[in-house]
């Protein structure tokens, strides 16, 4: 069973990255573009069958490794 991980700044944390990917979209000629924030997206391959225990390693996964508590969210959607 997959999982997918989303990975994003919590608001108010300062994001460069989405910073310079909105800059780059408005030179690009995208002004209706506001705010861009920057994440990251890491699928798990898990050996699990059962997707309520597949969300639950990979939520697990997530506290303990994939995102920073600190200045990161995270959401988990178990694939088909």
């Amino acid at each position: 069973m997959k999982a997918r991980v989303t990975v994003m700044l919590k608001d108010g944390v300062l994001d460069p990255q989405g910073r310079a990917i909105g800059h780059a979209l408005h030179v690009l000629g995208f002004d209706e573009v506001g705010e861009v924030r920057a994440g990251r997206v890491i699928e798990l391959d898990l050996a699990d069958t059962d997707a309520d225990r597949a969300r639950t390693q990979a939520e697990s996964m997530g506290h303990r490794l994939l995102a920073n508590a600190v200045i990161e969210t995270f959401s988990v959607e178990v694939l088909p």
